[in-house]
Protein backbone atom coordinates (compact mmCIF):
# COMPACT_ATOMS: atom_id res chain seq x y z
CA UNK A 1 0.00 0.00 0.00
CA UNK A 2 1.64 3.04 -1.14
CA UNK A 3 1.16 6.21 1.64
CA UNK A 4 0.02 9.65 0.18
CA UNK A 5 2.74 12.70 1.45
CA UNK A 6 0.84 14.42 3.77
CA UNK A 7 0.01 18.31 2.23
CA UNK A 8 2.84 20.52 3.91
CA UNK A 9 1.90 24.00 4.87
CA UNK A 10 5.03 26.66 4.88
CA UNK A 11 5.01 29.37 7.56
CA UNK A 12 7.46 32.63 6.65
CA UNK A 13 9.00 34.91 9.86
CA UNK A 14 11.04 37.39 9.54
CA UNK A 15 12.79 38.57 12.58
CA UNK A 16 15.25 41.11 13.45
CA UNK A 17 16.39 41.31 17.61
CA UNK A 18 13.59 39.04 18.69
CA UNK A 19 15.16 37.16 21.30
CA UNK A 20 12.09 37.42 23.46
CA UNK A 21 9.60 35.92 20.90
CA UNK A 22 11.45 33.56 18.32
CA UNK A 23 10.90 30.36 20.55
CA UNK A 24 7.28 31.65 21.82
CA UNK A 25 6.67 31.83 17.96
CA UNK A 26 8.10 28.62 17.26
CA UNK A 27 6.04 26.61 19.73
CA UNK A 28 2.67 28.56 18.81
CA UNK A 29 3.05 26.85 15.55
CA UNK A 30 4.26 24.12 16.51
CA UNK A 31 0.98 23.62 19.07
CA UNK A 32 -1.03 24.71 16.20
CA UNK A 33 -0.07 21.88 13.97
CA UNK A 34 -0.02 19.16 16.71
CA UNK A 35 -3.44 20.06 18.17
CA UNK A 36 -5.39 21.56 14.81
CA UNK A 37 -3.70 20.68 12.10
CA UNK A 38 -2.63 16.41 12.61
CA UNK A 39 -3.24 15.30 9.08
CA UNK A 40 -0.66 18.40 7.83
CA UNK A 41 3.21 18.53 7.63
CA UNK A 42 5.03 22.36 8.02
CA UNK A 43 7.71 23.98 7.45
CA UNK A 44 8.77 27.29 9.88
CA UNK A 45 11.06 29.80 7.85
CA UNK A 46 12.54 32.07 9.79
CA UNK A 47 14.07 35.19 7.89
CA UNK A 48 16.79 37.14 10.23
CA UNK A 49 17.81 40.66 9.23
CA UNK A 50 21.43 40.70 10.69
CA UNK A 51 19.85 40.12 14.69
CA UNK A 52 22.50 41.93 17.14
CA UNK A 53 21.30 40.33 20.26
CA UNK A 54 20.76 36.24 20.63
CA UNK A 55 18.06 35.68 17.73
CA UNK A 56 20.17 33.91 16.11
CA UNK A 57 21.99 31.50 18.47
CA UNK A 58 18.39 30.47 19.30
CA UNK A 59 17.04 30.30 16.27
CA UNK A 60 20.28 27.56 15.14
CA UNK A 61 19.42 26.02 18.95
CA UNK A 62 15.69 25.50 17.29
CA UNK A 63 16.74 23.89 13.41
CA UNK A 64 19.38 22.02 15.40
CA UNK A 65 16.27 20.72 17.40
CA UNK A 66 13.85 20.15 14.82
CA UNK A 67 14.15 20.17 11.05
CA UNK A 68 10.91 21.18 10.37
CA UNK A 69 12.52 25.12 11.46
CA UNK A 70 14.81 26.80 9.08
CA UNK A 71 17.01 29.58 8.91
CA UNK A 72 17.69 32.11 6.04
CA UNK A 73 20.57 34.33 7.69
CA UNK A 74 20.99 37.58 5.64
CA UNK A 75 24.14 39.55 4.77
CA UNK A 76 22.63 42.69 5.85
CA UNK A 77 19.58 44.17 7.16
CA UNK A 78 17.31 44.42 4.25
CA UNK A 79 14.11 45.16 5.59
CA UNK A 80 11.17 43.52 6.66
CA UNK A 81 9.49 43.46 2.98
CA UNK A 82 12.37 41.99 1.33
CA UNK A 83 13.20 39.75 3.59
CA UNK A 84 9.68 38.02 3.64
CA UNK A 85 9.44 37.88 0.36
CA UNK A 86 12.71 36.29 -0.27
CA UNK A 87 11.49 33.36 2.15
CA UNK A 88 8.24 33.04 0.60
CA UNK A 89 10.03 32.90 -2.58
CA UNK A 90 11.95 30.10 -0.86
CA UNK A 91 9.26 28.13 0.26
CA UNK A 92 8.27 24.80 -0.94
CA UNK A 93 5.24 23.90 1.03
CA UNK A 94 1.40 23.08 -0.77
CA UNK A 95 0.08 26.30 0.53
CA UNK A 96 2.12 29.42 2.40
CA UNK A 97 1.69 31.47 5.07
CA UNK A 98 2.87 34.39 3.79
CA UNK A 99 3.83 36.21 6.49
CA UNK A 100 3.23 35.55 10.60
CA UNK A 101 4.87 38.02 12.71
CA UNK A 102 7.36 36.77 15.46
CA UNK A 103 5.74 38.81 18.04
CA UNK A 104 2.09 37.03 17.35
CA UNK A 105 -0.03 40.10 17.12
CA UNK A 106 -1.72 37.58 14.48
CA UNK A 107 -3.32 34.97 16.19
CA UNK A 108 -1.83 31.34 15.20
CA UNK A 109 -4.93 29.75 16.14
CA UNK A 110 -6.27 31.33 12.83
CA UNK A 111 -4.14 29.37 10.84
CA UNK A 112 -6.13 26.08 11.25
CA UNK A 113 -9.17 28.36 10.04
CA UNK A 114 -7.20 29.54 6.90
CA UNK A 115 -6.64 25.97 6.04
CA UNK A 116 -9.57 24.86 6.14
CA UNK A 117 -10.91 27.40 3.63
CA UNK A 118 -8.11 26.49 1.49
CA UNK A 119 -9.26 23.17 1.64
CA UNK A 120 -12.46 23.89 0.29
CA UNK A 121 -11.21 25.86 -2.62
CA UNK A 122 -9.90 29.06 -2.17
CA UNK A 123 -6.95 29.91 -3.32
CA UNK A 124 -5.72 33.72 -0.98
CA UNK A 125 -7.24 33.06 2.69
CA UNK A 126 -6.39 36.71 4.02
CA UNK A 127 -6.75 37.78 7.60
CA UNK A 128 -8.83 41.23 7.90
CA UNK A 129 -7.67 43.33 11.10
CA UNK A 130 -11.29 44.41 11.74
CA UNK A 131 -10.03 45.24 15.24
CA UNK A 132 -6.94 46.98 16.46
CA UNK A 133 -5.09 46.71 19.76
CA UNK A 134 -3.38 49.58 19.69
CA UNK A 135 -3.74 53.64 20.48
CA UNK A 136 -6.23 55.69 18.88
CA UNK A 137 -4.37 57.86 16.69
CA UNK A 138 -2.20 54.74 15.12
CA UNK A 139 -5.47 53.06 14.53
CA UNK A 140 -7.40 55.96 12.67
CA UNK A 141 -4.07 56.42 10.78
CA UNK A 142 -3.44 52.82 9.91
CA UNK A 143 -7.51 53.01 8.64
CA UNK A 144 -7.11 55.88 6.66
CA UNK A 145 -3.87 54.42 4.92
CA UNK A 146 -5.74 51.32 4.05
CA UNK A 147 -8.53 53.22 2.70
CA UNK A 148 -6.26 55.54 0.68
CA UNK A 149 -4.26 52.07 -0.83
CA UNK A 150 -7.94 50.67 -1.39
CA UNK A 151 -9.67 53.44 -3.40
CA UNK A 152 -6.34 54.63 -5.55
CA UNK A 153 -4.90 51.19 -6.36
CA UNK A 154 -5.52 49.76 -9.98
CA UNK A 155 -6.06 46.15 -8.51
CA UNK A 156 -8.82 45.65 -5.98
CA UNK A 157 -6.69 45.53 -2.59
CA UNK A 158 -8.86 44.55 0.28
CA UNK A 159 -9.25 46.85 2.97
CA UNK A 160 -7.47 46.30 6.46
CA UNK A 161 -5.10 43.34 4.80
CA UNK A 162 -1.47 42.97 5.52
CA UNK A 163 0.87 40.02 4.88
CA UNK A 164 -0.86 37.26 7.30
CA UNK A 165 -2.80 35.61 3.91
CA UNK A 166 -2.69 31.75 3.68
CA UNK A 167 -1.30 31.30 -0.59
CA UNK A 168 -2.46 28.41 -2.65
CA UNK A 169 1.12 27.04 -4.38
CA UNK A 170 -0.32 28.76 -7.67
CA UNK A 171 0.06 31.95 -6.04
CA UNK A 172 3.44 31.63 -4.68
CA UNK A 173 4.48 30.80 -8.64
CA UNK A 174 2.51 33.58 -9.98
CA UNK A 175 4.05 36.06 -7.47
CA UNK A 176 7.79 34.50 -8.75
CA UNK A 177 7.24 36.20 -11.65
CA UNK A 178 7.65 39.33 -10.17
CA UNK A 179 10.38 41.53 -10.32
CA UNK A 180 10.23 44.09 -7.46
CA UNK A 181 12.95 45.56 -5.56
CA UNK A 182 10.74 47.02 -2.83
CA UNK A 183 7.70 44.27 -3.05
CA UNK A 184 4.51 45.19 -1.16
CA UNK A 185 2.92 41.63 -0.61
CA UNK A 186 -0.57 42.40 -0.08
CA UNK A 187 -0.64 44.54 -3.68
CA UNK A 188 1.06 41.60 -5.47
CA UNK A 189 -1.40 39.14 -4.00
CA UNK A 190 -4.35 41.07 -5.00
CA UNK A 191 -3.05 41.77 -8.52
CA UNK A 192 -2.87 38.20 -9.15
CA UNK A 193 -6.22 37.77 -8.85
CA UNK A 194 -7.16 33.70 -8.01
CA UNK A 195 -10.36 32.99 -5.80
CA UNK A 196 -10.28 34.62 -2.01
CA UNK A 197 -12.30 34.77 0.88
CA UNK A 198 -11.56 36.95 4.14
CA UNK A 199 -11.38 36.31 7.91
CA UNK A 200 -11.76 38.93 10.08
CA UNK A 201 -9.56 38.86 13.68
CA UNK A 202 -8.48 41.08 16.09
CA UNK A 203 -5.05 42.44 15.71
CA UNK A 204 -3.17 42.15 18.98
CA UNK A 205 -0.63 44.24 21.27
CA UNK A 206 3.00 42.90 21.80
CA UNK A 207 3.28 41.38 24.80
CA UNK A 208 7.17 41.32 24.76
CA UNK A 209 10.26 43.47 23.01
CA UNK A 210 9.39 46.87 21.25
CA UNK A 211 8.47 46.74 17.82
CA UNK A 212 11.59 47.44 14.97
CA UNK A 213 9.12 49.39 12.90
CA UNK A 214 9.94 52.56 13.23
CA UNK A 215 8.07 55.78 12.23
CA UNK A 216 10.42 56.01 9.35
CA UNK A 217 9.78 52.39 8.13
CA UNK A 218 5.81 52.59 8.27
CA UNK A 219 6.05 55.57 6.20
CA UNK A 220 8.23 54.14 3.64
CA UNK A 221 6.37 51.11 3.85
CA UNK A 222 3.23 53.16 3.35
CA UNK A 223 4.41 55.28 0.60
CA UNK A 224 5.89 51.84 -1.45
CA UNK A 225 2.12 50.83 -0.72
CA UNK A 226 0.43 53.42 -2.47
CA UNK A 227 2.78 53.74 -5.68
CA UNK A 228 3.45 50.38 -6.17
CA UNK A 229 0.12 49.74 -7.88
CA UNK A 230 -1.00 53.49 -9.10
CA UNK A 231 -0.47 56.00 -10.88
CA UNK A 232 -2.63 58.39 -9.43
CA UNK A 233 -0.35 60.17 -7.34
CA UNK A 234 1.63 61.76 -10.66
CA UNK A 235 -1.76 61.95 -12.33
CA UNK A 236 -2.60 64.24 -9.01
CA UNK A 237 0.42 66.24 -9.97
CA UNK A 238 -0.61 66.87 -13.36
CA UNK A 239 -4.39 67.55 -12.43
CA UNK A 240 -2.71 70.02 -9.67
CA UNK A 241 -0.52 72.16 -12.90
CA UNK A 242 -3.53 72.25 -14.80
CA UNK A 243 -5.61 73.86 -11.69
CA UNK A 244 -2.81 76.10 -10.37
CA UNK A 245 -2.53 77.32 -14.36
CA UNK A 246 -6.17 78.00 -14.72
CA UNK A 247 -5.94 79.73 -11.47
CA UNK A 248 -3.38 82.23 -12.72
CA UNK A 249 -5.48 82.94 -16.29
CA UNK A 250 -8.48 83.71 -13.85
CA UNK A 251 -6.24 86.22 -12.08
CA UNK A 252 -4.95 87.29 -15.06
CA UNK A 253 -8.71 87.98 -16.60
CA UNK A 254 -9.59 89.01 -13.63
CA UNK A 255 -6.75 92.01 -13.29
CA UNK A 256 -6.97 92.89 -17.12
CA UNK A 257 -10.98 93.62 -16.23
CA UNK A 258 -10.47 95.53 -13.61
CA UNK A 259 -7.88 97.65 -15.25
CA UNK A 260 -9.67 98.28 -18.34
CA UNK A 261 -13.31 98.76 -17.09
CA UNK A 262 -13.19 100.01 -13.72
CA UNK A 263 -9.98 102.16 -14.14
CA UNK A 264 -8.17 100.70 -11.18
CA UNK A 265 -5.63 98.49 -9.85
CA UNK A 266 -5.93 95.75 -7.48
CA UNK A 267 -2.00 95.86 -6.84
CA UNK A 268 0.87 98.41 -7.81
CA UNK A 269 2.09 98.10 -11.58
CA UNK A 270 3.81 95.15 -12.74
CA UNK A 271 2.55 93.36 -9.15
CA UNK A 272 -0.24 91.22 -10.81
CA UNK A 273 2.02 90.22 -14.34
CA UNK A 274 4.96 88.94 -11.89
CA UNK A 275 2.00 87.26 -9.75
CA UNK A 276 0.40 86.23 -13.07
CA UNK A 277 4.06 84.81 -14.18
CA UNK A 278 5.23 82.74 -11.54
CA UNK A 279 1.90 80.76 -10.70
CA UNK A 280 1.44 80.16 -14.54
CA UNK A 281 4.84 78.44 -14.87
CA UNK A 282 4.70 77.02 -11.77
CA UNK A 283 2.08 75.21 -12.74
CA UNK A 284 2.87 74.26 -16.46
CA UNK A 285 6.34 73.09 -14.80
CA UNK A 286 4.30 70.70 -12.57
CA UNK A 287 2.24 69.44 -15.27
CA UNK A 288 4.98 68.14 -17.35
CA UNK A 289 6.85 66.79 -14.33
CA UNK A 290 3.50 64.86 -13.45
CA UNK A 291 4.18 63.74 -17.22
CA UNK A 292 7.68 62.84 -17.25
CA UNK A 293 6.75 61.25 -13.78
CA UNK A 294 4.48 58.88 -15.75
CA UNK A 295 7.32 57.47 -17.92
CA UNK A 296 10.07 57.53 -15.36
CA UNK A 297 7.66 55.53 -12.96
CA UNK A 298 6.80 53.06 -15.76
CA UNK A 299 10.74 52.70 -16.47
CA UNK A 300 11.60 52.78 -12.60
CA UNK A 301 9.27 49.34 -12.79
CA UNK A 302 11.48 47.59 -15.14
CA UNK A 303 15.14 48.41 -14.48
CA UNK A 304 15.24 47.71 -11.00
CA UNK A 305 17.38 44.56 -11.29
CA UNK A 306 19.61 44.79 -7.83
CA UNK A 307 19.50 41.70 -5.89
CA UNK A 308 16.07 41.68 -3.14
CA UNK A 309 18.12 40.01 -0.45
CA UNK A 310 22.06 38.56 -0.36
CA UNK A 311 22.06 35.77 2.17
CA UNK A 312 24.98 34.66 4.73
CA UNK A 313 23.89 30.98 5.00
CA UNK A 314 20.62 28.72 4.83
CA UNK A 315 20.34 26.32 7.76
CA UNK A 316 18.12 23.12 6.88
CA UNK A 317 17.45 23.65 3.33
CA UNK A 318 19.16 20.89 2.39
CA UNK A 319 20.99 20.95 -1.04
CA UNK A 320 19.34 25.19 -2.08
CA UNK A 321 21.54 27.28 -3.03
CA UNK A 322 21.31 30.68 -0.62
CA UNK A 323 20.39 33.46 -3.16
CA UNK A 324 18.40 30.62 -5.91
CA UNK A 325 15.02 28.76 -5.60
CA UNK A 326 14.13 26.74 -7.55
CA UNK A 327 10.41 26.88 -9.04
CA UNK A 328 8.53 23.92 -8.05
CA UNK A 329 5.53 22.96 -10.39
CA UNK A 330 2.04 21.78 -9.81
CA UNK A 331 -1.17 21.41 -11.76
CA UNK A 332 -3.23 18.95 -13.41
CA UNK A 333 -1.59 15.57 -13.97
CA UNK A 334 1.44 16.32 -11.76
CA UNK A 335 1.81 14.71 -8.55
CA UNK A 336 1.41 16.38 -5.10
CA UNK A 337 4.54 17.63 -3.73
CA UNK A 338 7.11 15.33 -2.08
CA UNK A 339 7.65 15.53 1.45
CA UNK A 340 10.01 17.14 3.00
CA UNK A 341 10.32 15.14 6.02
CA UNK A 342 8.54 16.65 8.52
CA UNK A 343 6.21 13.67 8.60
CA UNK A 344 8.38 11.27 10.11
CA UNK A 345 9.82 13.61 12.73
CA UNK A 346 9.17 12.95 16.15
CA UNK A 347 7.37 15.72 18.33
CA UNK A 348 10.10 18.51 19.48
CA UNK A 349 9.65 19.04 23.23
CA UNK A 350 10.84 22.04 25.39
CA UNK A 351 13.39 19.95 27.28
CA UNK A 352 14.59 18.78 23.60
CA UNK A 353 15.03 22.69 23.07
CA UNK A 354 16.80 22.97 26.28
CA UNK A 355 19.56 20.31 25.60
CA UNK A 356 20.16 21.22 22.40
CA UNK A 357 23.43 21.83 20.53
CA UNK A 358 23.98 25.05 18.77
CA UNK A 359 25.14 25.03 15.80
Amino acid sequence: MVRTPRKVISIITPCYNEEMNVEDCYRAIRDVFERDLTGYDYEHIFCDNVSTDDTVPILRKLAAADPRVKVILNARNFGILRSTFNGLMSATGDAVLALFPVDLQDPPELIAEFVRHWERGYEVVYGIRAERQENVIMRSVRRAYYRTVHRLANVNVPMNVGSFQLLDRIVVEALRQFEDHDPHIPSMIASCGFKSTGIPYTWRARQKGVTKNRLYNLIDEGLNGMISFTRVPMRLCMLGGLILSALSMGFAGFSLISSLVYYRQIAPPGIPTLIVSIFFFSGVQLFFVGVIGEYISSIHFQVRKRPLVIERERINFGEQTPGRHTPVRYGPGLPSRRSVGPGSVPRVTDADLAHSTTR
